[in-house]
């Protein structure tokens, strides 16, 4: 065999079982679950902070429920999902607020993290959300017609999957991706090798409301460019710029919460504007 013949048979043979081992290990490195922190129990600090078991085939998944700070009821809630190395412990913190604004929290965990069965993956994950949907529409103090969805990186991609298959009043992503595989590139592979590719891209295309898009412009993990693409691709999107990285953008700052107020008035969220600050 002819030397350079054999050198180049011999890398392609390098990069085929490279992306051989990228496709056996990707999903524990976009779903690093054994890496996240949780709290030893329920905190005690959130009056009314319900644990709510998700029962699907094969696996039991966590839920948390916050309920609104009103007496109006039943009350719109926004359904929230955490990026990839993160868990809903640490959710009530940074999105209380909501509750002071008359919305009920449900915080749902992916499947495998923390304290819940199963092992994460696209599939299980938007049968997670449809769960989650079911049993958030189905509580009698929150009203079926506004519920909202907040995904934030990962979590983006969870909120996604669901608002393609459910009826929402209204999508805020949170540095998020227009797909994972956008990023493979990045690792010199084909497209194809994704096995769980969250095409927000798709979704926002055909979501007819409007999307209320929050990212860093100096994002080192997921680009502020996929921020610009889902705005541009969103047939009304509206993207919020912070000076911020993907872990220090601020959810508990003043910026934040005035643009999740406006797009809450622009949703009609509170048809007679009658939100509690």
């Amino acid at each position: 065999m002819h030397p350079a013949l054999r050198i180049t048979l011999g890398i392609i043979g390098i990069y085929l079982a490279y992306c051989g081992l990228l496709f056996v290990f990707q999903r524990q490195m976009l779903f690093p679950r054994y890496m996240v922190m949780t709290r030893a129990s329920l905190p005690d600090n959130f009056p009314g902070l319900e644990r709510i078991w998700l029962e699907l085939a094969g696996m039991r998944v966590e839920a948390w429920f916050l309920p609104a700070r009103t007496e109006a009821r039943p009350a719109p809630v926004v359904i929230i999902t955490h990026g990839n190395a993160e868990s809903i412990d640490f959710l009530p913190d940074e999105f209380q607020p909501f509750t002071e604004r008359g919305v009920s929290l449900f915080m749902v965990e992916f499947p495998g993290y923390g304290r819940s069965q199963g092992a994460p993956s696209q599939q299980t994950i938007t049968d997670t959300m449809l769960k989650a949907y079911e049993v958030a529409a189905g509580r009698p103090d929150v009203d079926a017609d506004r519920i909202i969805l907040l995904g934030r990186s990962l979590g983006g991609g969870a909120v996604c999957q669901l608002a393609a298959r459910r009826p929402i009043r209204g999508l805020i992503l949170v540095s998020a991706f227009t797909s994972v595989s956008a990023f493979a590139p990045r690792y010199m592979v084909p497209s194809f090798v994704v096995k769980d590719p969250f095409d927000n891209l798709a979704v926002i295309r055909n979501f007819d409301g409007p999307v209320l898009i929050i990212h860093g412009t100096r994002d080192e993990i997921i680009p502020y460019r996929h921020g610009q693409a889902l705005a541009a691709a969103a047939p009304d999107g509206n993207l919020v710029s912070f000076q911020n990285g993907h872990n220090d953008l601020p959810t508990d700052s003043r910026q934040f919460w005035q643009a999740v107020d406006e797009y809450l008035q622009k949703i009609e969220l509170f048809p007679q504007d009658n939100t509690a600050h």
